[in-house]
């Protein structure tokens, strides 16, 4: 099968939220399909894995203790925003009104 149905690149078309144009389906037809043969050969690999996906080495993460330490004051912890008003950081407003 040199392509996929119409109907099948329509389906991937709607799951991806896009409008394609009679044009776009027909030649989308035929690149989806190399491309998912692709895949498949991709997954005739022999001993293939997906949790040889994840990391190509081990993980060992060495992760330090939590430890309650000093806390900043409210002006240091402000000292490099770019706008402040008092101990506060002040911000662009982010809702529509």
């Amino acid at each position: 099968m040199d392509r996929l149905s119409r109907e099948e690149v329509l389906h991937v078309a709607y799951l991806a939220r896009i409008s394609l144009t009679e044009e776009e389906i027909e030649k989308f037809r035929v690149q989806l399909k190399v491309l998912m043969d692709d895949i498949d050969k991709i997954k005739e690999v022999k001993d293939f894995d997906d949790e040889m996906m994840y990391t190509p080495i081990e993980d060992n993460t060495r992760l330090r203790e939590d430890v309650v330490g000093e806390m900043l004051s409210a002006s240091d912890a402000t000292i490099n925003a770019p706008k402040k008003n008092g101990s506060f950081i002040e911000v662009p407003v982010m809702i529509n009104e």
